[in-house]
This record gives structure tokens, C-alpha cells and sequence, in this order.
């Protein structure tokens, strides 16, 4: 009949067996399904969630400075446990919205996100979004050893399973507790409350809107999100928690506002128990290595030697003189800077491990007794945990210098033993020729041990090492402490052998007490949980040089600030006791400068990870010198400035002639004269034999010593 359609055989043919087999599907799945559900947690495979009722996390170890100012925690995973009724509803309510929004009303399972995931990752072809309910988080994060972190079936199902047992046995308000409780949120911090203390410096109790916001966004991706490191990134993903959570109805639009606009402001480092991370990882090398896993878990008491006044100082005038450096102050800097490198980083393009900014490192000692009051290993311990107080060897370069005059001293030369400072030429065991260079390329002649090491001067200190012998050097070295090798050749004299900085800095603590050597350390005592003492530091120290010698020796590298190569010091108007001595490498790759008072020493290294030129021109006063300076001031703003070192009552003196190291004549002219100090038996007895009413003018043309 007209405008009658056929009837659809061809589709209805089709349709019964699509049907059929749609429903075999469906049925295989369901039972693939229940299969899977039933055999997961066969035997032990499975936590059994009443362990709960039992569980306790471990306690950390807490870390305490000097005047017992906490410092630090150290465990396996930094938590304070606080109850549901004290954390405030918005960090609950931010949390709920942001992780699970379903929570209240499913049983362990958010069966339209699972489907939901399911629709999504079918359509990118891969594991693409998740649907782990905050129970299922849970699951996983207490009973690790057995629901691993792979992204697999197998874990899904388990947590799945898991998380509905805990639902069935545990209340809503419980399961939350433990959860905030629990979560890592970044920067070594588990649980709500420990992260508002590191991130914020307030307890989860005292949180407003937008900082509630911001902890509820780190569960995603902790790290990508941490707000110390990428800011930027931190304030984008707390907007969309608020966005949420006025969506969501939990806060209204004009809160919500507000909130956006809060600026992110965070916790000092004092505050957030993030304080001198170089030197509570140096400390806890060594808990570890004594007391192995109780370090982490039995809650110790550890008291240190750290002062936190000086290590900010410490960290704060070395990062102020390195980021001088990288802008030009002293010439041409053509590396990438910290700077550029951090923002590089914020956008996901650094290589970390390569670490191409310019490092440094700074400790400080108390010379009495070993105690170390500052240590900073680097620039950022979340971008390099590489310890370079510590963990690096480098060249002293001119700091090793005053081992070398030490044992000179130690052997009876005294500061007016003359020395050549022209060029060398040091055979080689391969037979090739060594002809050291003076940083400047300039030759000075005959001069006294006094000047030669104020104004280190390379060729003069070789030759007074060569005829002092390298395993006397050497013997030296050992007895200031330096433990690593030291090839017994000429150019160790100038500082070719590596060192860690640590080791080379205290080695000074042995002219700041006139003689004796202090071992560095840490730690001063442990107590356990009880408040029992279980370990108690017994300082080290050895009598190095006798008071005399050391005197004399504080007395040359005085001059080093006064007028050498650190005369800077001096001129800037730092006019307290102290000596010290610059050092740098001849290609320009580690610059450094280790300075002492009565009281205190003090070392900056800088450089790269991967040594290269810093650039031209760097030399240890002019960059590494000011760091110190800097600290110094701060310090000595603080506290009394110390006594001179007292002159041993057997010290003579002597006016010498400094061109020929022989007593003054009546013919001398007074440019030529000083007065010299002499540990008795070393003092010249015969006077100038160069200057005679004949002579028209001074022998040597150059400026007092």
C-alpha cells in the first residue's frame, strides 16, 4: 500500500544475537568480576582492617639545637596525631570535596566514579584517572605491604575490598580521622598537622579558608604542588579547591573570594621545623649509623650543637654573596644562576641531577671544643641533597698553605726565614716538567715566610715544602685532622690534594686555640623516650703546636686580613682579633676563604658541582671573603667581641731587617725594618750585613713586609 513502510528484517535479524551476546559479556565480566572479588584476598593476601583498632605510627625522633629550640624530626614519616573534633570543619570539609566528594553516602566504593574512570580511560587508551575514595586511600596507605602502589587491577580490587570491610566496621568520622591523619602532603609531612606546621607554622587548629585549600590540593601530586618549591603552581591548584568548594556550597562566593586573593604566606624556617637541613642530615648519618632503625621509629630526644642564630646567619650571607656573584657584582658571570635554574624548574625543565648553578658551603666551629654552630652544605637541600660541608672533595687551593708554614714553624724556621719567589721548574716522575705559576704570573723574589704567606705566594711556599719534605707536610696535615689522601708531591704545597671542607675548616681550630685541635661533631647527647641518657658526647682533643708556635702562626695569618690577600676584611672596618687565609685553585674552580677569632672559625668553599671556571679574576678574597665578613658582623652584633690572642710570656721580639732576616743596623733604612716575633732560639744574632753608611739605597724595592 502507498506511504506503508516495510518492516526492518535486516536489523531485527541482527538484533537477537547482539542481545545474546551482550548479555554472555555481561555475564562473563560478572563473574570475571566475582572471581576476582572472591580469590584477591585469599589467605593472607589481604590486610585484615581491624588491625586498625591497634594501629600506631611510629614515632619520629626529634632533633633540638643548643639553647633547645627544636630544630628537626626524623622517622619514617613525620606525623602528629590530633583528633577529628580539632580540626576545623573547612579542612575537612576541603579535603572531603576534593578527594571524595561521594564520601558520605558510599560504602568504601564510588561506583559512578569507578564507572565514570572507566568510560574515561577506555576512551585515552590508558590509565588515565583514578577512583580511590578516601577509604581506599586509607587501605593503601596503612597496609603498604600488602596493597602495593602499582597501577593494576589486582591493587584496585584490593583496596576495594579492604576499603569496604573498613566501612563496614569503622564510622564515617573514624575513617576520616585516620585518613588526615595519615595522608603525606609533601615535604616530609604526614598527616593534616604536621603539614600546617612545616608549610604554614600553625597548628591545623588555627588554619583560615585559603591554607585549609592548600593542603587539600597536595594529596594529587605532593611534590609537583609543594608551595615552598612552585609557589605559582600551589596558588593555581588551592584556587580550584575553593572554586570546589563554593561550588559545592560549603562556602560562599564572597569567602571564596577572599580566599582566592590570600596571599600564600609561609612558615620561617624556624618555625617549620625545616631549619638547617644540610647539618640534621650530617647528624642523622650518624644516628643512624648507631642506633640503626630505632633512630626512626622509638621517638629519641636528640640535643645538638647547632645554633640557630649563626646557622641563619651562615645560610643567609652565603646565599646573599652568591647570588652577588651571579649578577655581575665582581665581573662577567656567564653560568646559569640559581635563579634561572628555579624557574626552569617551576616549569618542569631542570635536570637536577646536574645541579649547574653555582654551589657553596659555610660551616662554623667552636674552636674550645669542636662544636659545630652552623653547616650549610648548599643552596637547596630539596634540589641537592649532596652535601658539599661534608660529602665533597675539592681543592684547598692557598688554605692548605698554613700547613705547610706550621710545619715550618714546628721545625724552628722562624716568620723572617727568607724564601724565593721566582720561577720554578719541577721535574716530573713521567719526565715531563712542572712550572708552577703566583696567581698573578708575577715573580717577587727573595722575601720573608711572613710575606710570603699573606700574600700567597705559590713559588716560595713549593720551595719551602720541598725542603721541608712532603711526609713532614703530610704528618701535619694528619695531626690538623685531615684524614683524605695526600700524594706525596711538590704540589700539595699549594693546596692540590682534595679535602672535605668540613675537615679543612676545623683544621683552623688548632691557630684559634694556640695549638690545640678540635674534632668536629654534632651531637652533644641522645635520650630515649623515657628521658634516659643512652649516648653522650665525649669531645676530642689534641695538642697539635705548642702555645709559641701557634702564636706565631695566628700572628702571620693575622696579617692575612690586615694586608694580604683578605685585606678587605680589614678595610671594611672588622677590626676583632682574627686571622685567616684565602685560597684558590689556578684554573679558577674553587674559591674560599677560612677565617678565625678567639671564639670562632669560620669557612666558606664556593664553586660547581662539576668544577669549571667560576669566572675570571675569582679569586677567594674578593668572593668568598665577603660571606664570611658578612656572618661575622652578624655574629659579633650579638655577642662581646673576644680578647686578642695572649702573647706567650717567652715570645721575644726582635727589629730585624726583613730584606736580609738579620737585626737591624744603624745603616738600615726604616723602610726595610720591622719588628719580628721569635720563639726563643729561632731569633737572628748577628745584624744586617747588607747596609753600610756606602749603600745609596735599599737592596730590594719592595714595600714593607
Amino acid at each position: 500500500m502507498p506511504g506503508r513502510r516495510p518492516a526492518p528484517r535486516s536489523r531485527s535479524r541482527f538484533a537477537r544475537p547482539l542481545l545474546l551476546a551482550a548479555t554472555f559479556a555481561a555475564m562473563f565480566l560478572a563473574g570475571f568480576a566475582y572471581a576476582s572479588w572472591t580469590l584477591v584476598c585469599r589467605g593472607s593476601a589481604c590486610p585484615d582492617p581491624r588491625q586498625l583498632d591497634a594501629f600506631t605510627p611510629h614515632q619520629t625522633s626529634k632533633l633540638y639545637a643548643d639553647d633547645g629550640r627544636f630544630v628537626a624530626e626524623l622517622g619514617l614519616e613525620r606525623r602528629t596525631l590530633v583528633p577529628l573534633s580539632e580540626i576545623p570543619k573547612t579542612v575537612q570539609e576541603a579535603f572531603v570535596i576534593t578527594e571524595d566528594k561521594r564520601f558520605y553516602q558510599h560504602h568504601g566504593i564510588d561506583w559512578i566514579r569507578v564507572f565514570g574512570a572507566a568510560v574515561h580511560n577506555v576512551g585515552a587508551g590508558a590509565y588515565a584517572q583514578g577512583f580511590s575514595t578516601l577509604t581506599m586511600q586509607l587501605a593503601r596507605n596503612i597496609f603498604s605491604e600488602k596493597i602495593s602502589r602499582e597501577k593494576t587491577l589486582t591493587r584496585k580490587i584490593k583496596e576495594a575490598k579492604v576499603a569496604r570491610e573498613i566501612e563496614r566496621l569503622y564510622p564515617k568520622n573514624k575513617i576520616l580521622e585516620l585518613y588526615l591523619n595519615q595522608i603525606y602532603l609533601g615535604n616530609g609531612a604526614y598527616g593534616v598537622e604536621t603539614a600546617a606546621q612545616r608549610y604554614f607554622g600553625k597548628s591545623v587548629r588555627e588554619l583560615n579558608l585559603a591554607e585549609a585549600a592548600t593542603l587539600a590540593g597536595l594529596p594529587k601530586a605532593p611534590e609537583r604542588y609543594n608551595p615552598r618549591r612552585f609557589p605559582d603552581r600551589a596558588i593555581q591548584r588551592r584556587n580550584t579547591v575553593i572554586e570546589l568548594m563554593r561550588r559545592a556550597g560549603v562556602v560562599s562566593a564572597e569567602d571564596a573570594q577572599l580566599a582566592r586573593a590570600y596571599p600564600l604566606r609561609m612558615a620561617r624556617k624556624e618555625e617549620s621545623g625545616e631549619l638547617a637541613p644540610y647539618f640534621v642530615e650530617w647528624v642523622r648519618r650518624q644516628l643512624e649509623d648507631q642506633f640503626g632503625e630505632k633512630l626512626y621509629t622509638d621517638g629519641l630526644k636528640v640535643y645538638t650543637t647547632l645554633d640557630v642564630d649563626l646557622q641563619s646567619a651562615a645560610e643567609r650571607n652565603l646565599e646573599k654573596q652568591l647570588r652577588a656573584i651571579e649578577a655581575g657584582k665582581y665581573g662577567a658571570f656567564k653560568h646559569t644562576t640559581f635563579e634561572q635554574y628555579t624557574a626552569r624548574a617551576a616549569s618542569g625543565q631542570s635536570d637536577a641531577a646536574n645541579s649547574p648553578y653555582l654551589q657553596g658551603a659555610f660551616v662554623a666551629v667552636d674552636p674550645r671544643t669542636g662544636a659545630v654552630r652552623a653547616l650549610v652544605g648548599g643552596r637547596d637541600f630539596d634540589d641537592s641533597k649532596f652535601d658539599r660541608a661534608t660529602q665533597a672533595l675539592r681543592q684547598p687551593g692557598s688554605t692548605f698553605k698554613p700547613v705547610v708554614y706550621a710545619t715550618a714553624i714546628h721545625n724552628g724556621l722562624p716568620p723572617s726565614y727568607l724564601l724565593d719567589d721566582s720561577p720554578l721548574i719541577v721535574p716530573q716522575p713521567n719526565g715531563t716538567d712542572w712550572t708552577p705559576q703566583n696567581y698573578d704570573l708575577k715573580f717577587e723574589g727573595i722575601m720573608p715566610m711572613r710575606r710570603a704567606l699573606y700574600r700567597s705566594r705559590n713559588l716560595a711556599t713549593i720551595r719551602l715544602g720541598i725542603q721541608l719534605g712532603e711526609q713532614n707536610v703530610i704528618a701535619m696535615a694528619r695531626q690538623l685532622g685531615i684524614t683524605t689522601p695526600i700524594p706525596p708531591y711538590p704540589s700539595i704545597h699549594i693546596g692540590s690534594a682534595d679535602v672535605y671542607p668540613l675537615e679543612m675548616i676545623s683544621a683552623y681550630t688548632t691557630f684559634a686555640t694556640l695549638g690545640v685541635r678540635a674534632t668536629p661533631f654534632g651531637i652533644t647527647r641522645v635520650e630515649d623516650a623515657a628521658g634516659h641518657v643512652i649516648f653522650q658526647a665525649n669531645p676530642q682533643r689534641y695538642v697539635v703546636l705548642s702555645p709559641e708556635e701557634a702564636w706565631i702562626m695566628v700572628d702571620m695569618m693575622k696579617d692575612v686580613v690586615r694586608r694580604g690577600t683578605a685585606a678587605s676584611v680589614w678595610a671594611s672596618g672588622f677590626h676583632i682579633p682574627a686571622g685567616g687565609k684565602t685560597g684558590t685553585t689556578n684554573d679558577y674552580s674553587d674559591v674560599w676563604f677560612i677565617g678565625f677569632t678567639p671564639d670562632l672559625v669560620a669557612g666558606v668553599w664556593m664553586g660547581f658541582d662539576r668544577p669549571q671556571k667560576i669566572m675570571s679574576d675569582a679569586q677567594g678574597g674578593r668572593l668568598a671573603a665577603p660571606a664570611w665578613l658578612g656572618f661575622m658582623n652578624e655574629v659579633y652584633s650579638r655577642r662581646p667581641e673576644p680578647a686578642d690572642w695572649p702573647r706567650p710570656e717567652d715570645i721575644i721580639s726582635r727589629d730585624i731587617d726583613w730584606t736580609t732576616g738579620l737585626l737591624r743596623n744603624p745603616f738600615c733604612p726604616d723602610s726595610d725594618v720591622t719588628t719580628e716575633y721569635f720563639i726563643p732560639g729561632t731569633e737572628p744574632t748577628r745584624e744586617c750585613d747588607v747596609h753600610s753608611p756606602l749603600t745609596a739605597s735599599p737592596p730590594n724595592p719592595m714595600s714593607h713586609p
